[in-house]
């Protein structure tokens, strides 16, 4: 239980003026938050129990999409998937000021109020790092060239970038889910799924053992948010 009544006012005001819109909330994202919240925090509980089929119909949405807005909610700090099972998911609630991509900046400056200085964290994770020459190229960096997968030394001239979730499963283009790989390595892994395609490459023998542990353990970095590209400076 919450140890504060909420302003329901209040916190419709932090979600459409702050939260929304600097998370890059999509509409189904929006509707899914707001659904949770409103069974949660609202109602004066931190936690709720749910499945992501009842919310899908619930809502109108796809199992897909409904999975898909779960999972961004969680990356990015809006909610906390405690628990994952065959009765549902448990979910940790975070209000708008709690959310620690929007948070004050250390220096005390809030962070709502700044547009050219906003805080890193913040700007990472609503970053489309599709949409310029220079934010592809800092997911290069990233990897220092060397293909995600088999880890071969990459060429710029071979070099593209891969979406560890595909497309077609909801994969965005998020730091999260784009990595720099070589030409074969996109082509042989097309729409499969990232760790199926990494033992792939091992009974192929273009990884050792060790070296697929490593990379299973990056696709766990890589959602995680721990592999974090530099950001061109504006």
């Amino acid at each position: 239980m919450l140890n504060k009544k909420l302003n329901p006012k209040l916190l419709w005001m932090q979600f459409a003026d702050v939260l929304a819109p600097r998370l890059g909330l999509t509409v189904k994202e929006s509707a899914v938050y707001c659904y949770l919240l409103r069974h949660s925090l609202v109602v004066g509980k931190l936690r709720l129990q749910f499945a992501v089929m009842a919310l899908a119909r619930i809502l109108g949405l796809s199992i897909g999409a409904a999975r898909q807005a779960v999972r961004r909610l969680d990356e990015l700090g809006a909610l906390r998937v405690l628990e994952r099972g065959k009765t549902g998911h448990l979910a940790e609630m975070r209000l708008p000021e709690k959310i620690r991509a929007i948070r004050q900046g250390r220096n005390g400056a809030a962070g709502a109020t700044r547009a050219a200085g906003e805080p890193p964290a913040a700007r990472l994770e609503t970053t489309d790092f599709l949409k310029t020459w220079a934010l592809r190229k800092s997911i290069h960096d990233r990897e220092r060239g060397a293909c995600f997968y088999c880890l071969r030394r990459t060429p710029a001239n071979v070099q593209c970038l891969d979406h560890v979730v595909p497309r077609v499963r909801f994969g965005r283009h998020s730091y999260r889910n784009l990595v720099s790989c070589c030409l074969q390595c996109n082509s042989r892994k097309g729409d499969r799924p990232a760790p199926d395609f990494l033992r792939t490459l091992y009974r192929l023998g273009r990884l050792t053992p060790a070296e697929l542990d490593g990379r299973l353990r990056a696709l766990k970095d890589l959602a995680g948010g721990k592999l974090r590209p530099a950001l061109p400076s504006v």
